[in-house]
C-alpha cells in the first residue's frame, strides 16, 4: 500500500478586524499567495482547487509576497521571522531571518528580486532591510514611533521605499542601502494602513483609517494631492495599482471596493458587498490587482475570508472563493454515499459543503453554529451537525441551507450519528434520540460520561469516560437496550466507527491506540493498530470493511489493513496542529483529511488488498 497527496483544498486567508490583510500575486497573474494559520498557501487564480502549502513557519503566519521574478516568496509570522522559499513547489527554504521582536505586518521586494524590507510591530525597531539570499543588512527603517502597517518599494532606479504607520505618518527612504530621507506627517488624521508605488514609479499612494487617499511624487516623496474626500465611509485598508499606472483600487471597512481614475481623482466603479445593512463579515480588508492578465481581474478579500473576483464593468463578483480560515474541527460525507460531497465545520461555527469534482466550497446559508462544530452525520438528503453551542442543526443538502429551527440539546454534545431514520446525539449525560427532527427518546447514562458515538442499522455504540465501549440495540419504539460491553482500552475512548455492513466496530482512544471489534459479541479483531502518538480524533472504514483510515492530534493520517494489522501506510505531518477528521471519498479509493490548518487534503491510496 502507498498513500500520496493528490490535491490540497486550501484554507481561506486569515483576517483580523480593523487590520489589513496582505495579498500577493505572481508576475504572470496566475497564482495568489496569502497567510492562513501557520501555513502559507499558493493558489491558482483560475482553478482555486489547485494549491501548494508551505509549512515552514512555527508561529502564526501574517504575510506572503511574491518576488517580481515569481520564483520566490518571502513570508513573515507573528514571531518576527521572515522566510524566503521556492514558490513553485512551496518547499526548499532559501533563508530564515529574524527581523523584529514581534509581528511582521508587511514585506516588499525590490525590482531585482534581491532585497527585502520587512516591517511590523517590534520593540527595538519596527522594520529592517536585508538581502533575500543571505540576510545581510542593506539599510535601516527609521523615523516611526509606532507599529508600521505597510511598506512599498519603487520597482526601478533610483530606488525608493515608503513605510506607513500608526503614528499617522509616511516615511520616505532612499536606497540602496535604504536610509531615512523625509517624513510626511499631519496629512493623515488616523492610522495609515496601506501604501503602494505605481508600476511606472511616478506616483506613491497612502490610505488609512481616516478614509483619506494621499498621493505623492514617486521620486521625491513630496505630497502632491489628496483625492476622494468622503467617497469611502469607513477605514481604507488596502490599495493596489493597475498595470498601466492610470488607476488603482481601494478596499474599505464600508463593505466596498472602489476603482479610481488617478488623473481625474474620481471613482469610476464601486462594488458593494453584503446588501444595504451593516454586515461586518463583508468589510473589505485586502485587495490585489494581478498584473500580467488580459482580463483586468481584481481580487478583494472580505473579513469573513471570502476571495471576491471583480471585473470592471461587472457590478457583482464573477466568482467568490469560500472556505475556512479557522481550524476545521469536524468532517462528514454527504448522504449520497458516493463521497462526492463533504461537510466541514470549523472552530468559529462556520459550516461549508465541498463539491469534490470542482474542489469548490460553499458556505451553508442560514443561522449557523455560534461555536465549535463537533461532528457531522448525514441521512437521506440531510446533514446533521452538533456543536459547542449545545444545538443540533439540520442542513438541507439540495438547497445548501440550514433547515427549520435548531434543536436545543440538554447538555454539551460529544458526537452525533444516524441510522435507520434516527439521529443519535451523545451528550455528557446520555444519548438523545431524534426521529423526524423531533426528540423521540432519551437514554440516561449515569455511571460514566459518553465520549463518542456511532450507529449502523439497529446498532448504536457509545464510548464512555471509564474507557468502556458499550453496544446498544434500538427497537421499533426508539428504545435502546444494552447488548455488550468491553473495557480493554487503557485510555478514554475518543472516536468510534462502524464498517458499512455493521459487522466491525473501530474504537480509537486518547492515547493513540485503535481497537477493532466484531460486533456479534464485541470480540477483538485486532488491537495492533497503535502507531498514533496523540488522541485519535477520527476513524473511517472503506466500503469493503477491509481497511480503515485514522487521523489524530499527532498530525498524522494512517491507513490500516485488517488482514495484515502490522502493515500500514502513513501520511506524516498531514495537517499542522493535528488531524480532526478523515473520510473515504470518491467511491472509496481516496481518503479526505482535515485539521488545524483549515485545509482539506485528498489522498490517493494504492494497493488496497
Amino acid at each position: 500500500m502507498s498513500i500520496t497527496v493528490e490535491k490540497i483544498l486550501a484554507a481561506s486567508p486569515v483576517t483580523a478586524r480593523g487590520q489589513p490583510t496582505q495579498l500577493s500575486t505572481d508576475a504572470k497573474g496566475e497564482r495568489i499567495a496569502y497567510a492562513s494559520g501557520k501555513s502559507i498557501f499558493v493558489r491558482s487564480i483560475d482553478d482555486p482547487s489547485v494549491s501548494k502549502q508551505y509549512t515552514g513557519h512555527t508561529a502564526q503566519t501574517t504575510v506572503a509576497k511574491f518576488s517580481p521574478s515569481g520564483f520566490y516568496i518571502a513570508s513573515g509570522d507573528t514571531s518576527g521571522s521572515v522566510r524566503v522559499w521556492d514558490s513553485i513547489e512551496a518547499v526548499n527554504t532559501k533563508g530564515e531571518y529574524h527581523i523584529i521582536s514581534g509581528r511582521i505586518n508587511d514585506i516588499a521586494w525590490d525590482g531585482d528580486s534581491q532585497r527585502i524590507i520587512a516591517v511590523g510591530d517590534g520593540r527595538e525597531r519596527f522594520g529592517h532591510c536585508i538581502t533575500a539570499d543571505s540576510g545581510n543588512s542593506v539599510g535601516e527603517v527609521s523615523g516611526h514611533s509606532k507599529v508600521i502597517n505597510s511598506v512599498a518599494i519603487r520597482q526601478m532606479r533610483p530606488l525608493r521605499a515608503a513605510t506607513v504607520s500608526d503614528d499617522m505618518a509616511m516615511c520616505f527612504l532612499h536606497g540602496a542601502p535604504f536610509k531615512f530621507d523625509s517624513k510626511s506627517a499631519g496629512l493623515h488624521k488616523g492610522f495609515v494602513l496601506g501604501t503602494a508605488f505605481s508600476p511606472d514609479g511616478n506616483t506613491l499612494v497612502t490610505v488609512g483609517a481616516d478614509k483619506r487617499i494621499q498621493l505623492y511624487d514617486g521620486k521625491t516623496g513630496e505630497p502632491t494631492k489628496s483625492i476622494g474626500e468622503n467617497e469611502h465611509t469607513g477605514s481604507i485598508f488596502a490599495v493596489s495599482w493597475s498595470k498601466d499606472s492610470k488607476s488603482f483600487v481601494t478596499a474599505s471597512a464600508d463593505q466596498t471596493v472602489k476603482l479610481w481614475d488617478v488623473e481625474a481623482g474620481k471613482v469610476t466603479q464601486t462594488w458593494k458587498f453584503g446588501g444595504d445593512g451593516v454586515s461586518i463579515p463583508d468589510q473589505q480588508v485586502g485587495v490585489v490587482w494581478p498584473h500580467g492578465r488580459s482580463d483586468g481581474l481584481i481580487i478583494s478579500l472580505s473579513l469573513g475570508g471570502d476571495l471576491n473576483y471583480l471585473v470592471e464593468g461587472n457590478p457583482k463578483p464573477i466568482r467568490v472563493v469560500q472556505g475556512h480560515n479557522k481550524s476545521i474541527t469536524a468532517l462528514g460525507v454527504g448522504s449520497d454515499g458516493k463521497g462526492q460531497t463533504l461537510w466541514t465545520g470549523s472552530f468559529d461555527g462556520r459550516v461549508c459543503s465541498w463539491d469534490l469534482g470542482s474542489g469548490a466550497a460553499t458556505v451553508v446559508d442560514g443561522q449557523t453554529h455560534t461555536n465549535q462544530v463537533t461532528q457531522f452525520t448525514s441521512s437521506t438528503g440531510r446533514a446533521y451537525s452538533v456543536g459547542w453551542d449545545d444545538t443540533l442543526r439540520i442542513v438541507d443538502e439540495s438547497a445548501n441551507t440550514f433547515a427549520g429551527e435548531s434543536l436545543k440539546l440538554s447538555a454539551q454534545p460529544k458526537g452525533v450519528a444516524s441510522a435507520d431514520g434516527r439521529v443519535y446525539v451523545a451528550t455528557i449525560s446520555g444519548v438523545e434520540i431524534y426521529v423526524k427532527d423531533q426528540l423521540a427518546g432519551k437514554l440516561d447514562i449515569t455511571e460514566a460520561q459518553p465520549t463518542a458515538i456511532a450507529a449502523q442499522g439497529s446498532l448504536v455504540a457509545v464510548g464512555l469516560s471509564n474507557n468502556a465501549v458499550r453496544l446498544y440495540k434500538a427497537d421499533s419504539g426508539h428504545k435502546l437496550t444494552q447488548s455488550h460491553e468491553v473495557k480493554n482500552s487503557t485510555a478514554q475512548i475518543s472516536t468510534l466507527a462502524f464498517s458499512r455492513d455493521g459487522s466491525l466496530l473501530a474504537a480509537g482512544n486518547s492515547a493513540g491506540k485503535i481497537y477493532a471489534y466484531r460486533t456479534s459479541g464485541l470480540e477483538l479483531a485486532t488491537d495492533r493498530w497503535s502507531a498514533h502518538t496523540g488522541r485519535v480524533t477520527s476513524i473511517a472504514w472503506n466500503e469493503a470493511g477491509t481497511h480503515a483510515a485514522s487521523g489524530a492530534l499527532d498530525t498524522n493520517v494512517f491507513v490500516w489493513s485488517l488482514a495484515k494489522p502490522g502493515s500500514r501506510v502513513k501520511a506524516l505531518n498531514a495537517h499542522k496542529d493535528g488531524v480532526n477528521g478523515v473520510a473515504w471519498v470518491q467511491g472509496g479509493t481516496k481518503v479526505a483529511s482535515t485539521g488545524g490548518d483549515a485545509a482539506i487534503k485528498i489522498w490517493t491510496v494504492e494497493g488496497l488488498q
